[in-house]
């Protein structure tokens, strides 16, 4: 049989124990970009990400689940709280789980849920009260990983949202979901043009500040208090000529050895914490990018 029930905890559970399951299949589908696209849904494994998206409101349609793989955290807890929101659950045998998971160790968890879907205007209400609003914008970032992490360490450093413009990889990638440790869920990221991104930047009056290895002042040198997006660019090329010329400001990270860049989301995260750092302890009496 594709799909049978069985007694857990007291309460009726449907149990997947076929690899044909349709379910099963729909699921993984979803690791493919197109069917993420054709259906609005996405994975979201483990149970740190799946915990987040669930404490940030998002809507799972359904929880799959393995006992046999639990890590021993709370996951009888989650499962509570997933099912009193409504959610459909499904144990799986072990085969099956191991099947549906990307991960080289799963821990029994994975969740299909909604895709936000937040546009610029949806950051407004996040800016409203901000008097210097911080925000990062990822240009065709090819990568999953490096824009997963690029997310969190967004969220580290108190960012107000996070701007994916011309898009490589889609937000709902699960290795970006993966890298991000669930902090996808926890502060607003857009996906947006860069035409129009820049025509929003310049209504709320908010500087751009470009990460180049050609620019000619430091990072630490730059005034970064006032509102601001710190923008950085795909891997290969880095920031396209239209944010180049658009910069308020272009910044550098210093390099001393025989590489002449980093990876991109380890220099978005040192751009990120100077920001934090300034904020916290002001060294600039000047008005910000003089």
């Amino acid at each position: 049989m594709f799909l049978v029930e069985v007694m857990r905890g007291g309460e009726m559970t449907k149990e997947i124990t076929s690899l044909q399951n349709p379910k099963l299949k729909d699921a993984i589908k979803l690791k493919e970009r197109s069917a993420r696209e054709e259906s609005g849904l996405f994975i979201i494994e483990g149970y740190r990400e799946i915990k987040r998206a669930v404490d940030a409101g998002i809507h799972l349609q359904t929880l799959f689940f393995c006992p046999e793989l639990f890590l021993g955290v709370n996951e009888p807890d989650l499962l509570k709280q997933i099912t009193a929101a409504g959610s459909e659950l499904i144990s799986c045998s072990e085969r099956v789980f191991t099947k549906l998971s990307y991960r080289d160790r799963p821990d029994g968890l994975v969740a299909i849920a909604i895709q936000m879907k937040y546009q610029l205007r949806d950051l407004i209400a996040r800016l409203a009260d901000k008097k210097t609003p911080f925000l990062v914008i990822a240009e065709s970032i090819e990568k999953p990983g490096n824009l997963g992490s690029i997310l969190r360490s967004a969220d580290a450093a108190g960012a107000d949202g996070v701007i994916v413009c011309d898009r490589c990889t889609d937000i709902y990638n699960p290795n970006v979901v993966r890298a991000s440790v669930g902090t996808l869920f926890t502060l607003p990221v857009v996906e947006a043009s860069s035409a129009e991104t820049l025509i929003w930047l310049r209504s709320k009056k908010i500087k751009v500040v470009a990460a180049t290895p050609s620019a000619q002042e430091e990072f630490t040198d730059a005034n970064l208090q006032g509102p601001i997006a710190i923008v950085v660019g795909t891997e290969q090329i880095g920031l396209s000529e239209l944010w180049m010329k658009a910069a308020d400001k272009q910044v550098r990270i210093p390099m001393q050895g025989v590489a002449d860049s980093l990876n991109v989301a380890t220099a978005a995260t040192l751009l990120l914490y100077e920001v934090l750092r300034q904020r916290k302890a002001p060294l600039h009496a000047s008005t910000f990018l003089r």
